[in-house]
């Protein structure tokens, strides 16, 4: 059992966002013409997604929460409603 309490979780949180990781949710598809695989963000000025073209097998994962640092790539996107990045570093805890 998790015994983390609330305030601790903050901490945590403010400590990945100091060090450039990014609070992600995994987004799978089936749907023809959208990218399989994508991260939504809940962003400050709303949702957006990224498109991983990077991101391990294991990671293929319904709505699983990862941290995660990583650099937009200048390159054709995959799908329409994601912008491709190259992840560097990923934390799921």
């Amino acid at each position: 059992m998790d015994k983390t309490t609330s305030a601790e979780k903050r901490i945590i949180k403010n400590q990945r966002i100091d060090k450039g990781f990014t609070l992600g949710e995994i987004f799978l598809s089936d749907i023809e013409g959208d990218c399989p695989v994508t991260i939504k963000i809940n962003g400050k000025n709303g949702v957006y997604y990224l498109d991983p073209i990077n991101l391990d097998d294991k990671y293929h994962l319904a709505d699983l929460e990862i941290w995660f640092k990583y650099s937009g790539l200048r390159r054709m996107n995959r799908c329409q409603k994601a912008n491709p990045i190259a992840i560097q570093e990923i934390l799921t805890d």
